[in-house]
């Protein structure tokens, strides 16, 4: 979350610290340091134990990683003060599913990422593979240092993070500026079969319902807390400052919009978009395009880098395979969301 906030917000973030931390917790082929599916479930299972009598408890945080006994105490007293059964499982579940390797090179403020060369929990080469894809991250590997900061353990990383902000104070790096590039979920929307609907229409009725097809995109723009960029005959494109909400403004403007007898066509995509005299533009914004553009009637499209930014949302999607986008390089996966505002609420 706070990598996505700096890269979203960078007005706001004078800088960024993250320590013990993995951009992905699954295995990819260019991530072999997640965990299988299978592995992940033995973790998920082992972890549960911590409510169990707190001889088990111990067994099971030890088989975790935790390195000392006092790391596997502090352990248990943190999960049983702060979470149920319930909400534990459900968290492994989210984080499963988390994927924010897209976002790193979005990030554009001063950068420190901090971790334990004994961290038997996220393995040291994730938090490196973190700090060689933020722009001019500086990495710190502390030799004996645990997932947790516990003891002489503490005062090290404290003592990092200290010179860390101290030098970014020195340089100039908590001035305020306007960020020039930003990290946002684009919307584009469209009528579809536009033309034939005006020609049936003519002129004035058909302005008169793009009028009120406009008003009630706005409407859920406003609702959802986007801000219109720019309008084109009957297109809309929109920014957002977190993709769930995007998502959701455009499977309500899909059936707001049935109202009218019209049906249009949604994509999203979230990147870094260049901003200028409070425009957007850039790749992400053309990639936001051309996955509308493969939309059909009533179907809301986003790209593979928003369906892995709102892991734990609820939000479900159909795979609609691999794309390639025009003019934008690569093979892209698109997704369909199944739900309407309806079914997954504000």
């Amino acid at each position: 979350m706070s990598i996505l906030f700096a890269a979203t917000y960078p007005e706001r973030t004078a800088a960024l610290v993250v320590r013990s931390c993995s951009p992905r917790t699954l295995w990819a082929p260019d991530f072999p340091w997640g965990r299988s599916e299978q592995a992940y479930q033995r973790e998920t299972d082992q972890a549960l134990q911590v409510f169990a009598p707190r001889a088990g408890a111990r067994e099971a945080v030890r088989a975790l990683g935790m390195r000392t006994e006092d790391e596997v105490e502090a352990y248990i007293d943190f999960v049983r003060y702060g979470a149920s059964p319930g909400m534990l499982e459900k968290l492994y579940r989210m984080n499963k599913e988390i994927d924010i390797r897209p976002v790193l090179p979005t990030v554009r403020v001063p950068t420190l990422v901090i971790h334990g060369s004994e961290d038997q929990v996220v393995p040291v080469q994730a938090a490196a593979y973190t700090a060689q894809r933020i722009r001019s991250a500086r990495f710190i590997e502390l030799p004996g240092v645990g997932h947790l900061s516990l003891g002489a353990g503490t005062d090290r990383i404290g003592t990092e993070i200290e010179r860390f902000l101290t030098d970014v104070w020195e340089t100039g790096g908590w001035e305020d500026a306007e960020p020039d590039r930003i990290l946002a979920t684009i919307l584009f929307t469209d009528i579809v079969e536009s033309t034939a609907k005006a020609i049936e229409l003519g002129d004035r009725r058909w302005r008169g319902l793009l009028e009120r097809h406009h008003m009630l995109v706005r409407r859920e723009l406003l609702r959802f807390r986007g801000r219109e960029i720019d309008t084109a005959g009957d297109g809309f494109l929109a920014s957002f400052d977190g993709p769930a909400r995007a998502i959701r403004c455009a499977c309500a403007i899909v059936e707001s919009v049935h109202d009218l007898g019209l049906s249009i066509r949604a994509g999203l995509h979230t990147g870094e978009c260049e901003v200028t005299d409070g425009k957007i533009a850039g790749i992400a914004v053309h990639t936001g395009a051309r996955v509308a553009a493969l939309a059909a009637a009533d179907e809301v499209l986003v790209s593979s880098t928003v369906r892995d930014l709102v892991a734990g949302s609820g939000i479900r999607f159909d795979e609609k395979g691999a794309h390639e986008l025009k003019g934008i390089p690569g093979q892209w996966r698109l997704f369909a969301v199944q739900q309407r505002p309806r079914d997954i609420g504000n």
